[in-house]
Order: structure tokens, then sequence, then C-alpha cells
């Protein structure tokens, strides 16, 4: 009888999932470019520094996903990741300048080189702006 009723219960659940739903959410990804930054003159070695971006929502459906953040020795790549869910409709007011900030430890000497993402060139290649910091003592 166990047996009949573990049978029924599964059965039921099985068939009451529907897998084929329109109304799920469907997003898109993308990378927004940096409109500004504020960063310090020099850097201590071992110091934590709070640094700001600006960036510009392409549209009021653009959702700030977080900060696209790639480090390969002393270079910082950083650019603003999005979504948009592509069944809303969207406002055509271009939205106002967001502002999003993060910590970066000091933990090397010598200066670190920061590309922030500006976005595309007319040939479709990716620019970025470089900045260097010096690490002082």
């Amino acid at each position: 009888m166990k047996k009949i009723a573990l049978l029924l219960v599964f059965v039921t659940t099985l068939f009451s999932c529907n897998l084929d739903n329109d109304e799920r959410e469907n997003y898109n990804f993308s990378v927004l470019p940096v409109e500004s930054y504020t960063l310090p003159e020099n850097f201590k070695l071992g110091e934590t520094y709070t640094i700001k971006l600006k960036y510009q929502k392409p549209t009021s459906c653009h959702l700030f996903q977080g900060i696209y953040y790639d480090k390969e020795l002393n270079t910082r790549t950083i650019a603003i990741q999005s979504a948009v869910n592509a069944n809303q409709v969207c406002s055509t007011e271009v939205p106002a300048v967001s502002e999003v900030a993060f910590n970066f430890l000091v933990t090397a000497t010598g200066s670190y080189i920061f590309k922030f993402y500006k976005g595309k060139g007319a040939d479709g290649k990716d620019l970025f702006e470089d900045v260097e910091i010096n690490v002082v003592p």
C-alpha cells in the first residue's frame, strides 16, 4: 500500500510540473563602459582604497549585475556588468548616471595599471582608458 501511495505522489508531482513556461524571464547580459572613475594619486602598500565608478545605463531595463574585474599581474581590467529582461518594455528616457564603488587592497609594490572599459571603437574593437598608479612607501 505504501508503494502505491508513493508511486501516486511521484506521478502526480511529475505531471504537475510545467517545464514549458512561456512567461519565464529571458535575460540578455552585456558589459557597459565606465564613464568616469575616482582614483587616488598614489597607493600605499597594505592600504585599502575605495574606487568609485560612474556609468550610464542605456535604458530603464538595464539592471546592475556587478563589476567586471579581471586581474593579471599588476593590471586590473574594469567594466560594468548589466542584465536586461528581454520580455520587459523599456522607457525611452535615458536613466540618470549611476555610481558604484569597490574596495581595492594594495598588495604589491611598484605600480598598478587600471584599464577602464570605454566601449567599442568604430572598428568594433574594445576601447580602454589606462591609468597607472604608483605604490609609494
